[in-house]
């Protein structure tokens, strides 16, 4: 059987977190936050309690990283929920097989008048999701989305549940160019303590669906971590060492990466981690001098004070004007949320705060010419 993600990560699996934090001298911080090139080693000090001390130097030098790889431009995407039934029982999801939630999914002429709306708003690029149910979301359900979607938008990406990269390939050759797979947390242990049941109960398989995307020649592929589901700054390492395999590995395709944060959903967490703030902008700013060419994308999870404020500090890709509900931008028979949304604003107004930011605002990430 070939090496994969899940070996490295087994090397990892008995690592005292703790005690590296406490051995780690403010010194070493610093040279770590001034290398070019970044050694796993010199990203753990950075996700350190004590780098927070130097939360500015780092700001600094993850602002001129971002210029020096991005320019001055943010990418903005808009997602777009087609099915919320789901056959897996998440402890934290809004679409968990447990919750007694108003359930849709979407035919392909509601699909389509849901993308004419989105259209207006300008922006090219779309993400489609759906809950994670293998007989309503087969290849052929999203191989008929994605042709409708593909009439209003330069680029669709997907995320839904795992697929074989047959599937993928499949996808790719009928005009899909993204894909997006959150393992939610890289401790084996954890990870079934909050997934019950169901397909996503499979933490192996979830964990290579990126690499199973990247054999399949997805163009663009986001990997994430949910932060508070496991131990922080754990999760926060074995995700950013995830992105660093996969870049290492898969040259075809670009990568990017996100840490969206637990928040209030239908039957949500009760045990979860606090992940305050500072320790939230610590994260991305250490990911965007770890890997200065990914690309890192913020939810509307977060505040749009918090969203503004990273928008210089390495965050590249941006949602606007999201609705987390099935059929909510045509207002047709809305169902439950997968979870709040904390930054409302309309895509309009995201672009203004952008702009007020001395950036730059790109609609559309590609287009093949034929």
């Amino acid at each position: 059987m070939s090496y994969s993600y899940y070996d490295e990560l087994t090397k990892w699996k008995d690592f005292d977190f703790e005690r590296y934090f406490d051995l780690v001298s403010e010194e070493e911080i610093l040279v770590s936050i001034e290398k070019d090139r970044l050694s796993i080693y010199d990203y753990l000090n950075l996700l350190s309690p004590k780098a927070q001390k130097f939360l500015e130097k780092m700001a600094y030098r993850a602002y001129k990283i971002t210029r020096q790889y991005f320019g001055n431009v943010i990418s903005l995407y808009i997602p777009i929920y087609v099915s919320n039934y789901c056959t897996s029982n998440c402890i934290y999801c809004g679409f968990s097989k447990k919750n007694h939630i108003v359930r849709r999914h979407m035919k392909f002429e509601e699909i389509e008048k849901e993308a004419e709306e989105i259209a207006k708003s300008g922006i090219e690029n779309i993400l489609l999701l759906t809950g994670e149910a293998k007989g309503l979301v087969d290849k052929e359900y999203l191989k008929g989305a994605i042709d409708k979607l593909k009439k209003y938008f330069s680029s669709v990406s997907i995320e839904v549940m795992p697929l074989e990269e047959k599937d993928y390939k499949y996808l790719v050759e009928n005009g899909l160019d993204g894909l997006t797979v959150y393992q939610e947390t890289y401790d084996e242990n954890r990870y079934a303590e909050v997934h019950l049941s169901g397909e996503k109960k499979d933490f192996k398989y979830r964990l290579a669906t990126p690499e199973r995307g990247a054999k399949a020649g997805i163009r663009s592929i986001g990997i994430g971590a949910l932060l508070g589901l496991g131990d922080i700054r754990s999760d926060a390492f074995k995700t950013g060492l995830h992105l660093k395999y996969l870049i290492e590995n898969y040259p075809n395709s670009e990568f990017s990466i996100s840490f969206p944060r637990v928040n209030k959903a239908e039957g949500n967490l009760k045990d979860s981690y606090i992940v305050d703030d500072i320790t939230f902008v610590q994260i991305i700013l250490a990911n965007r001098i770890f890997q200065p060419s990914a690309g890192i994308t913020i939810s509307t999870r977060e505040t749009p004070m918090m969203r503004d404020n990273l928008l210089k500090l390495g965050v590249t890709k941006f949602s606007a004007g999201s609705k987390t509900e099935v059929g909510g931008y045509s207002h047709n028979n809305q169902s439950t949320p997968q979870f709040d949304i904390t930054d409302n604003r309309d895509v309009k107004d995201i672009v203004e705060s952008i702009r007020k930011k001395g950036l730059e605002v790109k609609f559309k990430e590609w287009e093949i010419l034929k």
